[in-house]
């Protein structure tokens, strides 16, 4: 074997997340993350450019084709354009998840000269009193209406990102008609997590039940989904979707890869994904002293991912005939509410015990 085989992982790391910045500049109240908030009178901690660049360097050498920049906020990030200029020099794809706030004209055009990019916006009501109930902000819908239009003249077709509860489960059609009246490419509807502030919305009685969200899944792809051009993506499992909207374009599977991406925290840690800002037993090392290589190669946790995943999965993903697709829908989700790195996930178990997982994907 050749010493330039010797270095290519087992398994390439394809993607790699950086939360960019510990704080942001809303304060919603169904953050799987819960960042600070973030103002002038108190600045939070960002990730170094310097570790940015040397994390992309030795990533590229193990197989990196993309990222994903996100936060807390990423455009809050005092050196943003000197890390998108990183991100288009090295030719990497781009996705950028954003509260479309901060995103200026200028903003906009350098990220469209990045390579590939994709960019969602999260907008949580079609007027300004649902979308700012749920995002703490005044003036923040607006904002975020105007940094899709500055995506757009710069060429790009944004996606929207609605996270459905009961406060706003009655705007989702006017929200795909914004969204085609913006100028976007496609919707795509979240489900609340029941981690971080998402955990008060679950345990106070805001979010949906576990059959309106399965109705809700069923309504959007087969109804919603004919009346308009764009695409639009629910964020079930891939176990309640009609094999004709798995994989389709426009936003992905809505499946985490987890096997070929690693995160990397503000401080430049090493984690699953941003759930180590919250789970500290997933973090695996800092990009400042430790060698990523190293990292992926030799980290217990992701061993343990590659070499069990899905067969050691418990509960209804281990008879789901979608686990090898699904890989049990979000680990880091499922671990931080269960301390157990092969729990099933909670949306599927919920489904299972009110008898709504579909039959035709259980293994008989």
């Amino acid at each position: 074997m050749s010493c330039d085989e010797k270095k290519i992982p087992e398994y390439p790391l394809t993607q790699i997340y950086f939360y960019l910045t510990e704080g942001c500049n809303l304060k919603c109240r169904h953050c799987w993350l819960a960042p600070k908030y973030h103002s002038a009178e108190n600045p939070l901690p960002v990730l170094k450019p310097e570790l940015f660049q040397r994390i992309i360097r030795q990533a590229k050498a193990m197989g990196l084709s993309g990222l994903k920049l996100t936060g807390g906020e990423p455009l809050l990030h005092p050196q943003i354009h000197e890390l998108l200029e990183t991100v288009r020099a090295e030719e990497l794809r781009l996705t950028v998840e954003t509260n479309g706030v901060l995103c200026t004209s200028e903003l906009a055009k350098q990220i469209a000269g990045c390579k590939n990019p994709f960019v969602s916006v999260s907008i949580d009501g079609a007027d300004a009193d649902t979308h700012e109930w749920v995002r703490g902000v005044k003036g923040c819908f607006e904002a975020a209406k105007e940094g899709i239009r500055n995506l757009v003249k710069a060429g790009l077709k944004p996606q929207m990102i609605m996270s459905v509860m009961k406060h706003n489960e009655d705007q989702i059609t006017d929200v795909v008609k914004m969204a085609e009246s913006l100028g976007c490419a496609s919707v795509k509807f979240n489900i609340v997590q029941p981690t971080a502030r998402g955990t008060a919305l679950h345990e106070n009685g805001q979010v949906l039940s576990i059959q309106e969200l399965v109705e809700l899944g069923k309504w959007v792809e087969h109804t919603l989904s004919a009346k308009t051009k764009l695409s639009l993506q629910y964020s079930h499992p891939p176990a309640f979707k009609p094999l004709s909207k798995i994989c389709r374009n426009g936003g992905g599977c809505g499946i985490c890869g987890i096997l070929g991406i690693i995160g990397v925290l503000p401080d430049g840690s090493f984690a699953l994904c941003g759930i180590g800002e919250t789970v500290p037993e997933l973090i695996f090392g800092n990009a400042a002293t430790d060698p990523l290589e190293e990292v992926w190669n030799k980290t217990l946790v992701l061993k343990e991912l590659r070499q069990g995943l899905p067969e050691n999965l418990g509960g209804i993903c281990k008879e789901c005939i979608m686990k090898k697709v699904c890989l049990g829908n979000c680990i880091a989700m499922n671990y931080a509410g269960s301390k157990n790195l092969w729990a099933p996930f909670w949306y599927c178990e919920e489904a299972r015990k009110a008898g709504l997982f579909p039959a035709s994907r259980v293994r008989s």
